[in-house]
C-alpha cells in the first residue's frame, strides 16, 4: 500500500492545506465536493500544487510533519505559490 502526502492551495483565499491518505483521488473528492464540514469545506476550490508517494505510513507522517513546519509551509510558499 501507498501513502500519499499532499498539498492543496485556494487561490481563492491564498491558504494551504497539507495532509496524508492512501487514496489521493478519493481525497481530492472529499475536499472539493462531498465534505460537508471542516476546514476544506470553507476554501474551496482546492487544487493540488503537491504531492509525494511512500511506502509506509510513518514516513509519510515525518515528511507531513516536516510541511507543517514553519519552513515546510515557507519551502512549499516559494516553490510552488510564488510561481502561480
Amino acid at each position: 500500500m501507498n501513502f500519499w502526502v499532499y498539498v492543496l492551495y485556494s487561490n481563492k483565499a491564498d491558504r494551504l492545506y497539507i495532509g496524508m491518505t492512501s487514496n489521493l483521488e478519493a481525497r481530492m473528492l472529499s475536499h472539493n465536493v462531498l465534505g460537508k464540514k471542516g476546514f476544506t469545506v470553507r476554501y474551496r476550490p482546492w487544487d493540488l500544487i503537491y504531492s509525494e508517494t511512500f511506502d509506509s505510513k510513518v514516513a509519510a507522517l515525518e515528511r507531513e510533519r516536516q510541511l507543517k513546519s514553519g519552513a515546510g509551509r515557507a519551502w512549499i510558499r516559494s516553490n510552488y505559490i510564488d510561481n502561480l
